[in-house]
C-alpha cells in the first residue's frame, strides 16, 4: 500500500487546502474501507438543541439499546459523520449494539475546545434519549476522535454522564509528544509527526492550550474514576507511544484496561478493512470488548 502510494505520487493532505484534504481524507476512507455493510436502519438526525447533526446506526431490536457515541477522526479538522459510516456500520453487525455518530464541528473554523464541549453536550443528550440504555453507554473514536472519547470521559466523570467504557483507537493523547514513535514519524508517503503537527496548529489557537487536559488527556491530575478502556495501537504509527502511555496512565490509575498494539499496521488502518486483515481484526476485537461491556457477550 505504500508502495503504491509513493508509485502514485499521493499528496500528503497538509499539502492541500482544507476543501481539497476534505474531499481527499474522505474520499481516502471510502477507498479503504472495502464493502460497505448494510445495518438494519441508519436515520441521520440535526439536534436543534445541540446545534448538531447526529447518524444513528440500529441493529434489530426494539427498545432502550447499548450504546457507543463515535467520534470520527481526522485530526479536529477533517473528516465527517461520512468518514466513520464503515466503522460504524462493521461495528453495528459485529457488536450488536447501537451507535450514534456525533457531527462536531471541526477546526479551524472551530477551535478548541468546541468539538470537547459538543462531543461531551451530545453525549449527555444521548443518555437522556428515549432509544438509549443509560447505564450502558459507551464513547469511543480512531485518532483525534479518540481524543475526543478520552476528554469527554473527564468531564463525564466530574459532570455526568455515566460511561460504562471508552474505545480509544490510536488516539492523540498529549501535545507536543516527543515519544521515540513521533521521532520516528517522518515517512513522507504515510501518516507522520508533520501531519500530527498540522492538526495540533489547526486546532489549538495558542500553544498554550495544549497543556489543558481537555487537549492533553495524558495530563489530567487524575485518571482514576474513569470507565474501562480498550486502548488499539498501530506499529508504524507517530502517536502509538502517547497511545500506550495513556493505557498505562489509565491501568496506574486503577481502570479496567486491555491494550493491544497490531503489528506492521499504520495509522488509519482502524478504517482500512477493504485493504487490510488487521483493520477488520481490530474491528472484531472492539465488537467482542463492547459485548463484554455491554454484558451481552
Amino acid at each position: 500500500m505504500r508502495a503504491q502510494r509513493e508509485a502514485d505520487n499521493v499528496p500528503q493532505l497538509y499539502t492541500q487546502t482544507l476543501a481539497e484534504a476534505r474531499a481527499a481524507d474522505l474520499a481516502s476512507v471510502r477507498a479503504a474501507g472495502g464493502e460497505v455493510e448494510p445495518v438494519h436502519s441508519v436515520e441521520d438526525v440535526f439536534v436543534d438543541d445541540l446545534g448538531l447533526p447526529l447518524r444513528i446506526y440500529r441493529p434489530e431490536g426494539d427498545g432502550p439499546m447499548p450504546t457507543l457515541v463515535y467520534f470520527f477522526g481526522g485530526g479536529w479538522t477533517l473528516g465527517s459523520i461520512d468518514t466513520a459510516d464503515g466503522i460504524c456500520r462493521r461495528l453495528v453487525n459485529a457488536a450488536g449494539c447501537q451507535v450514534i455518530t456525533v457531527g462536531y464541528r471541526l477546526a479551524p473554523e472551530h477551535p478548541f475546545p468546541r468539538a470537547v464541549h459538543d462531543c461531551h453536550r451530545a453525549t449527555a443528550w444521548i443518555a437522556k434519549a428515549p432509544f438509549v440504555d443509560p447505564e450502558r453507554i459507551v464513547v469511543g473514536g480512531d485518532s483525534a476522535g479518540g481524543n475526543l472519547a478520552a476528554a469527554t470521559t473527564l468531564l463525564a466523570r466530574d459532570n455526568g454522564p455515566t460511561l460504562a467504557g471508552q474505545l480509544l483507537v490510536y488516539p492523540n493523547t498529549l501535545y507536543g509528544s516527543d515519544t521515540a514513535s513521533m521521532r520516528a514519524g517522518d515517512d513522507p508517503y504515510l501518516f507522520n509527526r508533520t501531519s500530527v503537527n498540522w492538526y495540533w496548529n489547526h486546532y489549538l489557537t495558542d500553544p498554550a492550550q495544549g497543556a489543558d487536559p481537555l487537549a492533553s488527556p495524558m495530563l489530567a491530575a487524575s485518571h482514576a474514576g474513569l470507565p474501562p478502556a480498550l486502548v488499539i495501537t498501530a506499529e508504524f504509527d507517530p502517536l502509538r507511544d502517547e497511545g500506550e502511555f495513556y493505557a498505562e496512565k489509565l491501568y496506574a490509575a486503577g481502570v479496567p484496561t486491555t491494550l493491544t498494539r497490531y503489528d506492521g499496521m499504520i495509522h488509519g488502518f482502524f478504517a482500512m478493512s477493504g485493504m487490510l486483515d488487521a483493520g477488520g481484526r481490530a474491528i472484531e476485537e472492539a465488537a467482542e470488548w463492547l459485548q463484554g461491556i455491554f454484558g451481552n457477550d
